[in-house]
């Protein structure tokens, strides 16, 4: 059989961990992380990473495996991403890739693009700019230089903000013009699963899952982190609005009504990035797990 990597996707709260670990124990085989915020060992409770429980049932890769204060990004995980796959591949036919972070998983699925270096200076202005302008001013930049990009990357993400920025004004020409759209080869297919369900519902969950991660100790994890908030893997939905709140710019109950309203924008950006891909297989999110794995067994013969 060739080997086979199947990739669960779908917006935040949708139960894409507790699939990919049914079917993970279903094909005797281990699970890969293409989620960013997940991989930073002090970011447990804001993440949603797996329980002990669920990281104990199967073995999990990039979890935990990097420090806030280090430098990784989706370069470097692509690159690790492959290594690790061609372990695993040695030891099992089907690999379970479990995402929400759309960019991660074409990394590893379809490969990077292929940008030309721009002076360092550059991003080092933009990150200044940042801190003195706020993220508005460069998303303005952005919509004036690269429209198509204002429109289709994450704009509220300053690490994927400043990097098209950075390309639009070192080269003079936008940074969608150097988007190919031409897969790379891998030495593995790729079955694509998505979860879904009515939207409101998504939002519900989000909204349930917000107030958990309330429950669970998610302000004493933001007020621990509080000396690292200018990290970029801090600059992210769930910790920002606790950070504003600490430094007592909002009042708790405008920055837990923040945390869901980002995170609800955050699954609609997630769901069109996802419906990109025709030959994802879509079920809904309470679907019989017996039928998912029907559908897969049919796909892989």
């Amino acid at each position: 059989m060739d080997k086979v990597l199947l990739s669960i996707v779908g917006p935040t709260a949708i139960g894409k961990t507790r699939l990919s670990i049914l079917l993970a124990q279903y094909f005797k085989t281990e699970i890969i992380s293409a989620d960013s915020r997940q991989f930073f060992k002090e970011m447990q409770i804001g993440t949603a990473a797996p329980t002990a429980e669920e990281l104990a049932a199967v073995p999990h890769h990039f979890i935990h495996h990097k420090s806030i204060i280090e430098n990784y990004n989706v370069g470097a995980f692509e690159k690790d991403a492959l290594s690790c796959l061609g372990d695993l591949f040695k030891k099992h036919d089907v690999v379970i890739m479990l995402g929400g972070s759309g960019l991660y998983v074409d990394a590893v699925t379809k490969g990077l693009d292929d940008f030309p270096d721009v002076d360092p200076k550059i991003r080092e202005t933009l990150n200044k700019r940042l801190k003195t302008d706020g993220l508005e001013f460069l998303q303005k930049q952005l919509k004036e230089k690269d429209p198509k990009s204002y429109k289709n990357i994450a704009i509220d993400n300053p690490h994927r903000l400043i990097r098209a920025l950075e390309i639009c004004i070192g080269t003079g020409k936008p940074y969608s013009s150097f988007l190919q759209n031409k897969n790379k080869e891998r030495p593995f297919k790729t079955l694509s699963i998505g979860l879904t369900a009515d939207r409101q519902l998504i939002y519900d969950r989000i909204n349930k899952r917000v107030d958990t991660m309330m429950d669970e100790g998610l302000l004493d994890e933001v007020k621990g982190l509080e000396k690292y908030k200018t990290e970029n893997a801090l600059n992210t939905v769930g910790y920002k609005e606790l950070f504003l709140y600490l430094k007592g710019e909002w009042d708790l109950e405008t920055a837990v009504s923040e945390i869901k309203k980002n995170s609800r924008r955050f699954a609609k950006r997630q769901l069109t990035w996802f419906k990109k891909n025709e030959a994802t297989l879509w079920f809904n999110y309470d679907a019989d797990p017996e039928q998912i794995i029907g559908r897969i067994e049919q796909e892989l013969s």
